[in-house]
């Protein structure tokens, strides 16, 4: 097979991930080659630019804030059943429903800034089980993460990594706690490395991997995109 046939597969088959085509077994082949190979992860990353770019002519329409809630108690039931206590315990008062007003908005799904993000990941297990969403604020220098769904798994942790452009070695970020949401700060050399980098996470020891790299499984993985 010719290098031209090669990049037209590869091409064909990063568009099909994007567009979340692939059959179980195939997106986990796939993931695990894009770990390795930087030219894949550019057939992503065009494929992900060049979808975006289909919106520039859609002027942005804010969602009333109650999809949200609608959207969570659809998708995570458990949680918001697990939250029921304390709703009720604070309903009783003008002053703790404006508590519950500060604690819901405040957070939201991402940490509202004056800044508008630089670039985006979503980084996702193949199967839904861990979503993690990122953004980065150039200004701050801030990477923000929301763990949308999924945990650890006992007597686990799991540590954030990025994969540069060009390199086939992970640079641990650091970490997740076990707050949903969390913000690194990042060095000004590690914040140019973002840019059509990925992002990943690995099961890891406590404390985090003890060798630089990652040891346990890669749970999930997704491209940076810039904005």
């Amino acid at each position: 097979m010719s290098q031209e046939e090669d990049h037209n597969d590869d091409t064909a088959l990063a568009g099909e991930y994007v567009l979340n085509l692939l059959e179980d077994d195939e997106r986990a082949a796939f993931e695990a080659r894009l770990v390795t190979e930087a030219a894949l992860r550019d057939r992503v990353r065009e494929w992900d630019e060049s979808l975006v770019d289909l919106t520039d002519g859609i002027s942005p329409v804010p969602p009333p804030p109650m999809v949200k809630d609608r959207l969570r108690a659809t998708l995570f039931p458990e949680t918001i059943r697990r939250k029921r206590p304390l709703w009720t315990w604070l309903a009783g008062s003008i002053a703790a429903a404006i508590i519950v007003g500060f604690v819901v908005l405040m957070p939201s799904l991402l940490q509202e800034t004056a800044y508008e993000p630089t670039f985006t990941a979503s980084v996702a297990a193949e199967d839904g089980t861990l979503v993690v969403a990122a953004q980065f604020i150039a200004e701050t220098k801030a990477l923000e993460l929301v763990r949308e769904t999924g945990d650890a798994r006992p007597g686990r942790v799991l540590e954030l990594w990025l994969i540069a452009e060009g390199s086939d070695a992970p640079m641990s970020l650091g970490v997740l706690p076990d707050d949903a949401e969390t913000r690194f700060t990042l060095s000004p050399d590690v914040a140019q490395q973002l840019t059509n980098g990925v992002l990943a996470i690995s099961d890891e020891p406590p404390g985090g991997s003890p060798t630089g790299a990652p040891t346990g499984d890669v749970l999930a993985i997704g491209p940076v995109t810039s904005l």
